[in-house]
């Protein structure tokens, strides 16, 4: 088998994990909001809120793995991995207004818990374990990030719903409704921090801001050790996805120099932004006395 043709197929493999993945988990999020409304839980429907913001995910996950492998264009000369942010952005928002809804729902319970119907709750718990688990396990041993990612966040989902059978069983024998409306504020704490973290970087990200202020110095010092640099500005360094970053820089030389010189320095560059994880660089190589046009 040619590697070309085992790259595509390891391609085919894993867009076809993360799409058994989306549609068991978008199924199951819809019979978690019927359950949840069915069994008066506000616990099992914070939990339809946190599946549907991994369906979200894995959706996006699984459409963004083939858009992104598309060769850039002469309108998006980048390619489209920025829509992995643009993905990240709709599902925070989405969920942020889920957990708002339920959270809303939840707090008013607590003064007076209705009392939910344990044995459908513990029943739709199992199913919920039985759901996520073979979900994670479709994405188990896949290689790609995206896979990775989703097979975690499906692991914390099979947690979850390992909680809501412990209430339901807890709840068949002791009569604490107001166990049910704790849980989905624990359960909608949890995701609004996560999401409100996660939110935070996506936005740092779509204004061009650095993704690592450790990268920005070590970048800088390894530049500024290089042959004839004596001088490092304009150095401006941002991400695409979050994964695959960008680097402009102006390098002052304090001598002129060969072509054959030049060659090196720019060999020298681009190993260093290889080993720095940068995968798009654009370096303008000055001399000491040469007037740097720069606008802001």
């Amino acid at each position: 088998m040619s590697p070309h043709h085992h790259h595509h197929h390891d391609h085919h493999t894993a867009d076809k994990r993360i799409g058994l993945a989306f549609v068991l988990n978008l199924t199951f999020t819809v019979i978690e909001v019927v359950g949840g409304l069915l069994t008066n839980s506000t616990a099992i429907l914070a939990d339809a809120v946190h599946d549907l913001g991994d369906s979200l995910a894995i959706g996006l996950a699984w459409l963004l793995a083939r858009l992104g492998r598309r060769p850039a264009s002469g309108r998006y000369t980048y390619g489209y991995q920025r829509l992995s942010l643009l993905g990240a952005l709709i599902n925070a928002l989405v969920l942020i207004a889920g957990s708002l809804w339920v959270l809303s729902e939840a707090i008013s319970r607590l003064a007076d818990p209705p009392m939910p119907h344990a044995v459908g709750m513990t029943w739709l718990a199992v199913l919920g374990i039985v759901v996520n688990g073979a979900a994670a396990w479709s994405l188990h041993g896949g290689r790609s990030l995206n896979e990775r990612v989703l097979n975690w966040h499906l692991l914390e989902d099979v947690l979850g719903w390992v909680a809501v059978l412990i209430v339901g069983i807890v709840l068949q024998f002791v009569d604490w409704p107001i166990l049910d409306p704790l849980l989905s504020v624990a359960f909608t704490l949890f995701i609004l921090f996560n999401v409100l973290r996660n939110l935070r970087e996506t936005l740092r990200l779509f204004l061009q801001g650095v993704p690592d202020d450790a990268l920005v110095e070590t970048v800088h010092e390894k530049l500024l050790a290089l042959p004839h640099v004596v001088d490092v500005h304009h150095l401006h360094l941002w991400s695409l996805d979050g994964e695959h970053h960008v680097l402009t820089a102006h390098l002052v030389l304090d001598i002129p120099i060969s072509a054959e010189s030049q060659r090196e320095i720019k060999e020298a560059i681009r190993e260093t932004c290889r080993d720095c994880g940068i995968g798009h660089t654009t370096i303008e190589l000055e001399q000491a006395d040469e007037t740097c046009r720069h606008e802001p």
